[in-house]
């Protein structure tokens, strides 16, 4: 029996043991460094077809309809003039039993880990990684040393564990911007509250949906903000009353009432990974975050660290997870380009690029070649 360790107890770390636990060829620990698993009630996150029917493997399909919401289509709206541009009809790409889907991180976090019981090992910080023996040995603050055969990182972008296997040599950067996330209390009169609402503006964009059927909607907005080093590193600035304050008054959101109404308001940097990261012993991988983490205007965040744990342990299982990297790789440049591209057109500014942008976008959203190839190439597995 193989031993298989994985760091970090997130969305890819748990959907990776969950499919491991199926297979009795393999004993499975999850290494967690907080003392229990973060459960945001606020935060919502979005699922589309792609990592729905691989959760469907293990069971997604049962979660009671109370607890996941299926938008059918993303109503593009100007931040300006609240003028409806187009909008996407994602209902195209769904199947009976796999249609895009908004909920709860903490719903899908309670659903990951319902069935790992002990399997998950809370306040266990990683020191040290040494792969030149036979086995991997694990080194942890607690003292501990543990041996395994495999090694799974997917402990976040901030991921301490690639940081030792790398040598310190994976980087991330600052993306030039601010998120603004909360619960959204009150709905906007006259807007969709059936479906997602992205609002495009300059340099800042933002956008709401439902996360269930009772009338939770999550909010979340990008703001390009530029930040000192200081500020960079001083993580409590985030918590701080007048700094909120300031980026509240800055932000260009037309209907002001939407962010007084915000519930569990939070604000925090957006980093984003500046390169890639290839281990040479080929039984540690990275996956989710670890792996590489995108600007989050692409909505794939959550889909790709599913995919990205499910394409491993297939990898693992049928023994070829020495080409792991490179398949997902070029899926990772596609989903990062595309996330780029993405915020470079939602946050256009002169009013005759965006005059342009939105005559584009109504007939590319129309287009069915152009929406096989920018979104069914993602959305497909």
């Amino acid at each position: 029996m193989k031993k298989v360790a994985i760091i970090g107890a997130g969305i890819s770390g748990l959907f990776i043991a969950n499919l491991f636990k199926r297979n009795p060829n393999y004993q499975i620990i999850i290494y967690e460094k907080n003392n229990s698993i973060s459960l945001e009630e606020g935060y919502g996150i979005q699922l589309s077809v792609n990592s729905i029917k691989l959760l469907n493997e293990i069971g997604f399909k049962d979660l009671q309809n109370s607890e996941k919401f299926s938008p059918e289509k993303i109503n593009f709206y100007s931040n300006e003039s609240y003028n409806k541009i187009c909008e996407l009809d994602i209902s195209k790409f769904n199947t009976q039993d796999c249609m895009y889907t908004t909920l709860k991180r903490s719903s899908l976090i309670n659903f990951l880990k319902k069935d790992l019981g002990d399997l998950i090992r809370t306040n266990y910080k990683i020191s040290n990684i040494d792969d030149q023996g036979a086995q991997i040995k694990l080194s942890f603050e607690n003292k501990e040393i543990k041996e395994c055969d495999y090694l799974i990182i997917s402990d976040g972008i901030f991921s301490k564990s690639k940081s030792l296997i790398s040598n310190n040599k994976a980087k991330i950067k600052y993306n030039n911007t601010l998120a603004i996330r909360g619960i959204l209390t009150k709905f906007p009169e006259n807007i969709d509250n059936k479906n997602i609402n992205l609002f495009l503006g300059s340099d800042f964009h933002y956008v709401f949906y439902p996360v269930n059927p009772t009338g939770d909607f999550n909010f979340i907005a990008i703001i390009k903000y530029k930040l000192s080093t200081e500020e960079k590193k001083n993580y409590s600035l985030f918590k701080d009353k007048s700094f909120i304050k300031k980026v509240l008054e800055k932000t260009p959101i037309k209907n002001k009432d939407l962010l007084d109404d915000l519930k569990e308001l939070k604000i925090f940097p957006v980093f984003v990974s500046d390169n890639f990261c290839k281990i040479k012993n080929q039984n540690i991988q990275l996956i989710g975050d670890a792996f590489f983490a995108f600007p989050p205007s692409f909505a794939q965040g959550a889909s790709q660290s599913i995919e990205s744990a499910y394409e491993l342990f297939k990898s693992i299982e049928n023994k070829t997870n020495d080409n792991f990297f490179e398949r997902r790789l070029n899926k990772t440049k596609m989903v990062n380009n595309r996330s780029q591209l993405n915020q470079f057109v939602f946050h256009l500014s002169n009013p005759l690029t965006t005059f342009f942008r939105n005559f584009f976008l109504k007939r590319l959203m129309k287009n069915k070649k152009f929406l096989e190839t920018y979104l069914g190439k993602i959305y497909n597995n």
